[in-house]
């Protein structure tokens, strides 16, 4: 790590913190050559390879603008996209991956999609399930209906 003070090239750790959320560390360094201290955070990388084979890194953007899409004309705020983006983002995180496919992706979208809106859930899922038939949806819909029978059915019983 080069001191962004007298760029010299190496500097010494003085203590380390993990974030609030987990996901990264707050390191405070010291440069031996010139004695100014500065502050690094370090996050662990997540690769996402394109279907063309290209890899990028993971960006919640990329997920709220897919979603986006799904989501027009629906009452889903920019908070609800950004919370679904975050949830997206750790739930693959703890599998440990450090590179995804696109596909996989699109399919840790699906249950905090569902969660959020099932129209928009039925929309997004048509692509990333590969919805070839009506059917397809029928089932989809099948679905949402029997998970909705079953939280009712807990509902009542409470």
């Amino acid at each position: 790590m080069h001191c962004p003070f007298c760029r010299h090239p190496d500097s010494r750790v003085i203590d380390s913190r993990t974030s609030d959320d987990g996901l990264s560390i707050r390191r405070r360094r010291q440069c031996p050559e010139c004695g100014g201290r500065f502050t690094t955070t370090e996050t662990a990388s997540l690769a996402v390879i394109k279907r063309s084979g290209v890899i990028e890194p993971f960006s919640r953007e990329k997920v709220i603008s897919g979603v986006r899409k799904a989501c027009q004309g629906r009452p889903v705020t920019e908070a609800d996209l950004a919370i679904l983006a975050q949830r997206v983002e750790e739930s693959i995180r703890q599998t440990g991956a450090s590179q995804l496919d696109t596909n996989e992706i699109g399919l840790a979208i699906l249950g905090p999609l569902r969660d959020l809106d099932e129209v928009a859930y039925l929309r997004f899922a048509s692509v990333y399930r590969a919805f070839e038939s009506l059917e397809d949806f029928e089932a989809a819909i099948e679905e949402l209906r029997a998970d909705h029978n079953r939280s009712q059915g807990a509902t009542k019983h409470e």
